[in-house]
């Protein structure tokens, strides 16, 4: 497993960080998905050999919002 830090557009609410995280938590490869609306910061457990972070960006996408950079 290998974890990641998305870095958001600025999320507006606590149910858009509810809205990303569930998508994230939804998408095969992720284990673990936590969303904090007031830093706009994901913090993703994921399986490299399922899905990479341009996936990532990409479940991200689907919610409306954007990924502004990866750490």
């Amino acid at each position: 497993m290998k974890k990641i830090k998305l870095y958001l557009e600025e999320l507006s609410c606590p149910d858009c960080a509810n809205k990303v995280e569930k998508v994230l938590s939804k998408t095969e490869g992720v284990t673990e998905a936590d969303v904090h609306y007031t830093t706009s910061k994901a913090n993703v457990k994921y399986d490299p050999a399922k899905i990479n972070p341009d996936g990532l960006k990409k479940a991200v996408a689907k919610t409306g919002y954007q990924v502004e950079k990866t750490k």
